[in-house]
């Protein structure tokens, strides 16, 4: 089972934003923290500040673990090129991350979940890591019964969100292309995202 998948949208209201565009967001009618004293707003820190640009980056990606993050995060710092772009390139590769680029789910934890269950492949190879990163040109398709499933027919449909160019689907969108890695531009965040300020979280 994916994790936070009941409590998703607790992520909004904590990190105050709408993290997904997602018309269900509790944030669109309380658009401040959950508790007592939510409503009650002081200037943030800039230590705050990274941090909440951090935490919207991990959320987003279906609240990646500490320790994963910090993995991808290192090995973005390592490559030549700006490291900003570098980590949203390696963020855009995961394939949960494309599954749900390419509309086969409906949230990216959904999208996990359908990693996690076999009902991914890439090439024509069954793959069940969430992690699993793309190169150009890899073709990603939904096996199996979940072809005909409601949920993922539903999330193919939604006018909710617009696969990006850096897709080419095919057969009725079940089976898609990952042509090229994005740019920080090019990915349709709903949100600001801001990893020039997790670089700096970082590197303090």
């Amino acid at each position: 089972m994916s994790k936070r998948v009941n409590s998703k949208y607790k992520i909004d209201r904590r990190l105050g934003v709408n993290l997904w565009g997602r018309d269900k967001s509790p944030f669109n009618i309380r658009n401040y923290a959950p508790g007592e004293h939510g409503k009650n707003k002081s200037k943030p820190s800039d230590y705050c500040i990274h941090l909440h640009a951090k935490q919207k980056l991990k959320g987003y990606y279906g609240n990646i673990g500490e320790k994963q993050f910090r993995k991808i995060f290192q090995e973005a710092i390592r490559r030549k090129g700006d490291t900003s772009e570098t980590l949203i390139e390696l963020l855009e590769r995961r394939l949960d991350a494309v599954v749900y680029r390419m509309k086969f789910a409906i949230t990216v934890f959904a999208a996990r979940q359908l990693v996690n269950h076999g009902h991914i492949a890439v090439n024509g190879k069954r793959v069940d890591i969430p992690s699993y990163r793309l190169k150009d040109g890899d073709e990603v398709s939904i096996i199996g019964k979940m072809k005909d499933n409601a949920n993922t027919l539903a999330s193919i449909e939604s006018r909710e969100r617009d696969i990006p160019d850096y897709y080419e689907m095919e057969q009725k969108g079940i089976k898609g292309k990952f042509i090229r890695a994005p740019k920080l531009i090019d990915v349709p965040y709903p949100v600001n995202m801001e990893p020039n300020l997790v670089i700096e979280f970082y590197s303090r």
